[in-house]
């Protein structure tokens, strides 16, 4: 028996561009005072990264697979495929990195071996959509002699941040490390700026704060005036607006905004539905938040974009959005008027009207949402950093 445990050294999530960097250790879990009859030994182990893709057939209509290409030995036992009895297809991989050959060890013997390898920037984000998913697995494989492959699955999250496919990486110019003590390669070299590149565009696109008004009316007049200070987001940062119903013409009995993700399939990859068929467009609410506001004359709301959440991306097949999407409640009747009056020359009773007349008309307003920190990231639904499996 051999016990073979994988460990992210920076957590499960990762920006496409970076290097992922994983410590894998194989140990012989025998007391040390057993024979040495009792060695074990692994012919080899090799590990690769991949992105599953899933498609749901109720919502996508997919061209069939292409025949001409079938995999190599799909049904044998002893050929590393680290997508076999996965969900779906693999649609993006790495070069499979052998690990050892011919490994031996005695009782109590443990050997660790690092797994170093840069994430695509081409492939798609992680999404478990209600018509897609983007499944990304670090998958690690090894076989005794005569055996079949055993495989090791570590789940990854992988955000994307679109424009970096465009970036010409400095070859010619050195990069002068942060700390003139120090020493990096080439290799950390290249990763340490595509870092630091992307948490510059980051910042530079979320950072910038312009007020955006925007004059909210139904048919009947004005209702009032939104504003909001910038239009691109972070993962994690909170989306917060002002809605001013003092100018309005139109009496606001109750409004909500949601914060929503709008996950859409392209045209030609749409199915054709029938009745009571289920829609090629479906929205997500992430936060939500309502407020009865007759006779309130400014007011404003916050809503956390959650860290757990896939920013805005397209691929070929899906694209994902983001919007504001407001509900009003107006009353019809010109002058509403639903408090007594202030000055009454004797005393009298007053009551409310029982039924209000009203209209309800929404209102979308799209937005951006872009990564963040994967560090940062990580901290919102921590998965699993460390996978064992036993052999």
């Amino acid at each position: 028996m051999i016990e073979v445990v994988a460990e992210l050294s920076r957590g499960p999530v990762f920006l496409a561009g970076e290097a992922l960097e994983c410590v894998v250790t194989v140990t012989n879990p025998l007391p040390p005072t057993a024979t040495s009859a009792s060695s074990e030994a692994l012919a080899w182990a090799s590990a690769q990264i991949h992105c599953q893709f899933h498609a749901s057939e109720s919502r996508v209509a997919l061209p069939p697979p292409d025949s001409s290409q079938p995999d190599v030995q799909p049904e044998s036992q002893t050929v590393f495929l680290p997508h076999r009895g996965e969900r779906g297809q693999c649609i993006l991989s790495t070069p499979p990195k052998i690990l050892f050959c011919d490994l031996r060890l005695d009782p109590g013997e443990s050997k660790s071996y690092s797994y170093s390898e840069v994430l695509p920037i081409e492939g798609p984000p992680s999404f478990r959509g209600q018509s897609v998913k983007y499944v990304y697995k670090l998958t690690i494989g090894c076989q005794r002699v005569n055996s079949p492959i055993t495989l090791l699955r570590v789940p990854l999250r992988v955000l994307v941040l679109t424009g970096l496919q465009d970036v010409r990486f400095p070859q010619d110019e050195a990069v002068a490390p942060s700390s003139p003590f120090l020493e990096e390669d080439e290799g950390g070299k290249k990763d340490s700026w595509l870092a630091e590149l992307a948490g510059e565009r980051l910042m530079a696109a979320t950072s910038c704060r312009s007020l955006h008004l925007y004059n909210i009316s139904d048919g009947r007049g004005k209702v009032g005036t939104f504003g909001i200070f910038k239009s691109v987001y972070r993962l994690g940062e909170d989306v917060v607006g002002t809605l001013n119903l003092g100018e309005g013409t139109v009496a606001c009995l109750q409004f909500s905004v949601s914060l929503q993700t709008e996950e859409r399939v392209q045209p030609e990859y749409q199915r054709r539905r029938r009745t009571g068929g289920v829609p090629s467009v479906s929205h997500v609410t992430h936060a939500r938040h309502q407020e009865s506001c007759l006779h309130t004359t400014r007011t404003s709301f916050s809503l956390p974009i959650p860290l757990s959440s896939t920013p805005g991306f397209c691929t070929a097949i899906v694209s994902l959005k983001w919007r504001l999407h407001f509900e009003f409640v107006t009353s019809r009747e010109p002058d509403l008027v639903l408090l007594p009056p202030l000055e009454q020359p004797e005393p009298v009773t007053w009551t409310g009207p029982e039924q209000v007349p009203v209209d309800t008309f929404s209102w979308d307003l799209p937005i951006k949402v872009l990564p963040t920190s994967p560090t940062l990231a990580s901290y919102a639904a921590p998965g699993p950093s460390t996978s064992t499996i036993t052999i």
